[in-house]
């Protein structure tokens, strides 16, 4: 490989952030770092639900955070173990996941609407010591096979109960900790579709995490400390939802303000009466907010809302464009990310220097520390500006590889440590970044990830079913919906709602199929793949 000016041909084309590098502080646990100075704002309430008005001071959550993760080490949890916790939002949700990382533990959340074969899967895969539940998750979990603390105020039979766990490590001595936790440990394990549609677990440590909040959160003003109020109403069982939005407003020292499910009356009161200064949210929450004439009932005057961001699922243009014209002070921000990564590009300025909101339709700059390549997906030849490649991205938020999966690591991290996204982007002279397509088939609904293969797995164990594939068709309020072409048995009694039915039975809510449509074959290519370009084509016309 030739050299130009003393620089090698695969560094040509390696862009970086506009800004400067930013420090990572090293030999702090992702816990501490969040919780840094949190004694000063002792008295100042970090997060609250709108339900039920439960909230924790900074206080509450520093103490509450080292007690659990006494209680863990007391009742055998070492450095190391897995954790999994199905819970939905709840106040209590960021205290579970730091304490859990506090005592060596790795946090490993699951959507609490997955069915129980979902959760188990997770378990087993993971090879999970406990479970955290709440009282509606229980009957789903309380047959795996492990111990299940359950949160609530209710005592659950044949589970430990939280308060008391807690309690009984108050009673208990100073716990021993033969094996102090570092910045190189695991704390995290997130599963994530990653690039090929199969769940696999994301192995992030400390460091891995706490460079992503340092990137992420360069541009916050002093001044803004203690005075940022952000919605929290994305899965905290998602990356997005423990780190972009607890453990950022934590370590900011803002306030939370924790919603279960998404109801637009419920939703407008809670940005007006708890003053929300920032609200992450998926495009479908964004057009309600323009289209839905409750939100006519309230003075959007009175908001304090000063920037929404999505970072989930696409914006489509005229979206934006409603959105801005009826909410003019609210900047809309946008992020790209990935499990394996967490963010790795923003759209918002830097109020320190005045720099200028990215461009419409990008997903905007490079974070700093970050370095970013867009290449040829079938030579790996890195590319110049303005042109389309696979994203491909390299820092220490980079996984360690997806657990007990070697191969898919291989295939996702290179050797000179790229992750490769299988996103189609490229970046323009200005350094904004833009996501065109993606290699992979992972569906976005409602900013949830739908692998087609997992559905196509579950249509084809039905007896009636021959071949199957399941694609994407875009719709303005989920971002993206599932279909799935079906070829049927000639002696088969079963309508296209049967099986749509049976998947739905097996599925998460969010996972089930919105169209099912009878055909006599399945397009592919010479090797076998399935060509789901084709199918979205014909039924693009027809929606």
């Amino acid at each position: 490989m030739g050299d130009v000016a003393g620089v090698a041909e695969e560094d040509l084309h390696i862009f970086r952030s506009r800004f400067a590098t930013v420090s990572v502080p090293e030999n702090i646990t992702l816990p501490e770092f969040v919780l840094q100075d949190a004694e000063k704002y002792a008295e100042k309430v970090a997060i609250v639900e709108t339900a039920t008005g439960k909230a924790y001071t900074y206080g509450d959550i520093v103490r509450d955070v080292r007690r659990f993760a006494k209680a863990l080490r007391s009742i055998g949890v070492r450095k190391g173990n897995v954790i999994v916790v199905a819970l939905p939002n709840l106040a209590v949700y960021p205290i579970v996941a730091l304490g859990i990382m506090a005592a060596g533990g790795v946090f490993s959340s699951v959507n609490p609407m997955a069915v129980e074969s979902e959760i188990r899967k997770q378990v087993e895969d993971s090879e999970a010591r406990l479970l955290v539940a709440n009282e509606v998750a229980f009957d789903k979990v309380k047959d795996i096979g492990i111990p299940v603390i359950t949160v609530g105020d209710n005592k659950i039979p044949d589970s430990i109960n939280w308060e008391e766990l807690l309690h009984a490590a108050d009673r208990a001595g100073q716990a021993d900790i033969q094996d102090p936790v570092t910045q190189s440990d695991l704390c995290a394990l997130p599963y994530s579709s990653g690039t090929t549609g199969t769940s696999k677990g994301v192995m992030l440590t400390h460091r891995n995490l706490v460079s992503n909040l340092c990137s992420t959160l360069f541009s916050v003003a002093p001044e803004m400390i203690g005075h940022v109020c952000v919605l929290g109403l994305i899965p905290f069982f998602h990356i997005y939802g423990i780190t972009g939005i607890c453990c950022s407003a934590l370590r900011n020292k803002g306030k939370v303000v924790v919603m279960q499910r998404f109801e637009i009356r419920a939703f407008m009161d809670a940005l007006i009466k708890h003053e929300v200064t920032f609200a992450p949210m998926v495009p479908a929450i964004m057009l309600a907010m323009v289209k839905n004439p409750i939100v006519d009932e309230f003075d959007i005057s009175k908001l304090n809302l000063k920037s929404v961001m999505t970072a989930a699922a696409p914006l489509a243009p005229d979206l934006r464009a409603a959105f801005e014209e009826k909410y003019p002070g609210v900047q809309i921000q946008e992020a790209y990310g990935l499990t394996e990564h967490s963010c790795i590009t923003l759209t918002h300025a830097d109020p320190r220097k005045g720099r200028p909101m990215a461009k419409k339709n990008s997903v905007g700059f490079i974070l700093p520390n970050l370095e970013v390549k867009f290449i040829d997906p079938d030579t790996g030849i890195s590319l110049p500006k303005n042109t389309r490649g696979e994203v491909c991205v390299r820092s220490q938020c980079v996984m360690q590889g997806y657990y007990k999966n070697r191969e898919e690591t291989e295939r996702t991290i290179d050797e000179s440590g790229w992750l490769h996204t299988g996103d189609i982007g490229y970046i323009d002279d200005d350094g904004d970044i833009f996501i065109v397509d993606r290699i992979k088939e992972l569906i976005k609904y409602k900013g949830f990830q739908v692998a087609p293969a997992e559905l196509e797995a579950i249509l084809l164990s039905h007896p009636s079913v021959e071949d199957t594939a399941v694609f994407s068709l875009p719709d303005e309020e989920a971002g993206e919906i599932p279909i799935a072409c079906v070829v049927i048995r000639k002696d088969a009694q079963e309508k296209e709602v049967d099986l749509i039915n049976y998947v739905a039975s097996r599925v998460a809510s969010y996972k089930r199929i919105k169209a099912l449509h009878f055909v006599d074959s399945i397009p592919k290519s010479a090797s076998g793949k399935i060509l789901r370009r084709l199918l979205r084509e014909k039924y693009l016309g027809e929606k």
